[in-house]
């Protein structure tokens, strides 16, 4: 039975492998994606659990406006207790999976418990009538690729697919949730940062199908409007200068003359391998090898997602991306952006987030165990992780366990989670949103690119950033998008039929952040600077930049500022 809108809620106990659906709470409707995501486990996780224990809970939650005609607007939201940090996660992904869910009425999925058996492989079969849990033991230990090429096999062509690799189902702590693309359905859409893949594991759950058939967009309550607005919106996006058009491996040298491109395990800012793995390069590819830009998901207007072919013309990976291109690439030494593809490839089929797998592989190789450069021996480590050697346990587990294992002092992660790319002793501001912010060290939750920003704005700057990507993960719009508070909450007024102030829109985002401090300091973490000592201490650049932010400075963060103009009008980044 639904809720007055039609909306419903799927709860699935692994315990017993059985599905309830439920009305979605009315009260809720301006919550999806992160922001819903919090309130459920702020409500019903024990933030002191295992999260890899029964009493973990797996929030899958579409955006808001996810299934509307609103341009980028289906993504997609993973939550539950990260086994990296302790605390609250969120992973936002791309591809169909959300547009899918929320066409079908389906506002979130709620796992809980744990099989008994941890040997039978479980999935979730999800359509308009309902949801149930199956076995499927051919599934078990499949890497992600053939694992759908697996399933196409049994599910129609127009099913869409979340799933975890190998990696997941051995519990690795750097493990990703994998979504298909609306393009081949393709695995290659991760809501990485968090180990939310170990926690999907941990349920005995390797993949989510999702038969939306031929359901129809959601439809808003103020049709006309909601339209023109799309319109609008779609138009003034594709006029203006669309700076992810060639994707985000486009700015590779910007970062590398801002002293964020990191190389050897940071111990320096700036890669000398620039002109081998400048995202340019795979665009120039495409002319010769094919590939180019696509939409990784049905109504997307970014299109910033690139298909990379190998030099015979073979389709190799999608997207090979900035954040990749630096940790797996220029972190490691490694030269060739070709070779940073088959590495990006190998995590989406093992199921790993290449960040957290790219910091693993630097510090391991920074520890004097392998040869910085040696792109052939990283791919081999990859494929150790898939056999569960001691090494691969340990690169799979993230950048803290390879720390352990090779006993090296330099480990730039902050909670337990690698650092991104995106350096915090040349953009502090940046720095003060993965000290302050409850997913540790994330990019997404909160980036400044701006390392000129004068110190007395950087507080104000990353709480104002922080608000507005919580409530844009919430939406399900894409942060490429760069929407604005404003235009979030007009699109949410339109879809409802009713105003929502800046004062409500406003108080969202600070209830977002505030139910994930909430969670995260009942988990037991406090709120001195976590940032780790190779960051304080080894300096980079010619102004020898380190971590020097003040504890007083990081505090500030937790206490609300008064909202200014700029809060509403300023642009999601990530």
């Amino acid at each position: 039975m639904a809720g007055p809108s039609g909306d419903r809620l799927i709860r699935v106990d692994m315990g017993n492998q059985t599905v309830t659906i439920e009305p979605f709470p009315d009260e809720w409707k301006m919550l999806g994606g992160r922001g819903l995501s919090a309130k459920i486990l702020l409500a019903e996780c024990d933030p002191q659990c295992d999260p890899l224990g029964p009493d973990n809970v797996l929030v899958i939650a579409p955006g808001v406006l996810a299934g509307t005609a609103a341009p980028t607007s289906g993504r997609i939201s993973i939550g539950g207790k990260s086994p990296l940090t302790g605390g609250i996660k969120e992973a936002n992904a791309g591809g169909n999976p959300g547009q899918d869910l929320m066409k079908l009425g389906y506002r979130a999925i709620i796992v809980k418990g744990q099989p008994a058996d941890t040997d039978v492989t479980f999935a979730l079969d999800v359509t308009a009538e309902g949801a149930s849990v199956i076995e499927n033991p051919g599934a078990k230990g499949m890497w992600n690729y053939a694992l759908i090429d697996y399933l196409a096999e049994s599910y129609s062509d127009k099913a869409s697919f979340i799933s975890i690799g190998p990696a997941g189902e051995m519990q690795m702590k750097g493990a990703s949730v994998a979504c298909t693309d609306q393009d081949a359905r393709r695995p290659a859409r991760h809501a990485a940062r968090g180990g939310l893949g170990a926690v999907m594991g941990s349920k005995g759950l390797k993949y989510v199908s999702i038969e939306a058939g031929g359901s129809r967009v959601r439809q808003p309550a103020e049709k006309k409007d909601f339209a023109a607005m799309c319109k609008k919106y779609t138009k003034g996006y594709l006029d203006g200068p669309q700076m992810f058009k060639y994707g985000t491996s486009s700015i590779t040298s910007v970062a590398n003359m801002l002293n964020t491109f990191p190389y050897k395990n940071r111990t320096e800012g700036q890669s000398p391998d620039i002109k081998t793995l400048d995202g340019k390069n795979i665009v120039e590819s495409f002319e010769s090898r094919g590939g180019g830009m696509h939409n990784c998901l049905t109504g997307c207007i970014v299109q910033c997602s690139n298909i990379v072919h190998d030099a015979d013309g073979n389709y190799k990976t999608s997207a090979l991306e900035f954040e990749t291109l630096t940790l797996l690439g220029s972190n490691c030494a490694i030269e060739s952006w070709d070779d940073v593809a088959d590495l990006d490839r190998l995590c989406d089929e093992v199921g790993l987030d290449t960040v957290e797998t790219g910091a693993a592989i630097a510090i391991y190789m920074d520890s004097g165990k392998m040869k910085y450069g040696d792109a052939e021996g990283a791919k081999k480590l990859l494929a150790e992780i898939a056999e569960g050697t001691e090494v691969g346990l340990a690169i799979g587990n993230g950048a803290d366990a390879t720390g352990a294992l090779t006993k090296h002092h330099r480990v730039p992660t902050v909670r337990g989670q690698a650092l991104p790319a995106w350096d915090p002793r040349p953009l502090k501001a940046t720095g003060l949103t993965y000290a302050s912010g409850p997913m540790g060290a994330d990019h997404t939750a909160g980036l400044i690119v701006n390392p000129g920003l004068p110190e007395e704005e950087w507080v104000r700057k990353s709480q104002e950033v922080q608000m507005v990507n919580a409530v844009c993960d919430s939406s399900g719009f894409c942060q490429f998008l760069q929407p604005t508070l404003d235009d979030i909450r007009a699109f949410y007024g339109a879809f409802y039929g009713e105003e929502i102030s800046r004062e409500q829109i406003g108080d969202q985002a600070w209830q977002i952040l505030s139910d994930e401090w909430e969670f995260n300091e009942r988990a037991g973490w406090t709120k001195i600077d976590p940032m780790p000592e190779c960051i304080k201490k080894d300096p980079i650049g010619p102004a020898n930049l380190v971590w020097d932010v003040s504890q007083e400075l990081v505090s500030q963060v937790y206490e609300r500022l008064e909202a200014s103009e700029e809060l509403f009008t300023s642009k999601a980044a990530g």
